[in-house]
């Protein structure tokens, strides 16, 4: 029995059933999250690979900036090391000029006139008078300041009180002129004569009665007792009694 071919496009045709359907929409889904996940992916190896040269291009910096930062600081200690072999050898071409000492106890140029100290590191000068590091012609105009108050200062001192110079300038005898004998103050009473006033005022005082208290009475009444007892003890040793 020959059997009838069948035809392809009948087979489009047809209608898909219910589970061909969700077939093909799970199909789709996972080729989109297959997609995407492949972006996301290729996105996160891109982001990596920056990060990554970014890190190492500032790996590398930091390791320039510390062999410039050890080669500065061997420069500095080489140089420390030579100023000191040169202050042990007593070598002044580092002090500032003439009169400068090298002071080991500090580590700095010295000069007893000015007082002044020097760093031949910085270039920098000490004063007591501002306490501070400062530059050469703030620490010598600081040293001029100074001496000029000193010198005001004792010119000031030495200067004599006003009209010294013309009282020391008489020397011996009286001076000259007319002499006062009358005391210059009217109300002093001179000696041998009292004064009026101090007559008067000792009057006063004799006419005002003294007022004594209970406690100073008391006090007169014994002492004037102790006295009589002493007077009765001492009258047999100076015969004024006889005793039979």
């Amino acid at each position: 029995m020959l059997t009838q071919p069948r035809n392809e496009h009948a087979l489009i045709d047809e209608p898909l059933s219910l589970l061909q359907i969700n077939a093909l929409i799970a199909l789709s889904k996972t080729h989109e999250l297959g997609k995407r996940h492949k972006d996301n992916v290729t996105q996160r190896l891109s982001t990596m690979q920056k990060d990554g040269a970014a890190k190492e291009k500032e790996q590398q910096q930091a390791a320039k900036a510390l062999q410039l930062i050890e080669a500065k600081a061997k420069k500095s200690y080489q140089k420390d090391l030579e100023n000191n072999q040169r202050n042990v050898d007593g070598d002044s071409s580092a002090a500032p000029g003439e009169g400068w000492v090298f002071d080991a106890t500090t580590g700095y140029y010295h000069d007893k006139s000015t007082g002044l100290y020097y760093d031949s590191n910085s270039g920098f000068y000490y004063s007591d008078g501002l306490g501070k590091w400062v530059t050469q012609e703030e620490a010598y105009k600081s040293v001029e300041t100074s001496k000029t108050t000193v010198a005001q200062s004792s010119t000031s001192q030495a200067k004599p009180p006003g009209g010294g110079g013309v009282t020391s300038s008489i020397k011996g005898g009286p001076a000259p002129g007319l002499v006062v004998t009358k005391p210059l103050n009217p109300m002093r009473a001179v000696k041998g004569a009292p004064s009026g006033v101090a007559a008067n005022k000792r009057k006063r005082e004799e006419k005002k009665p003294k007022v004594v208290t209970k406690e100073e009475e008391a006090a007169l009444r014994a002492r004037e007792a102790a006295r009589k007892r002493v007077e009765d003890r001492e009258k047999p040793l100076m015969g004024l009694y006889k005793t039979y």
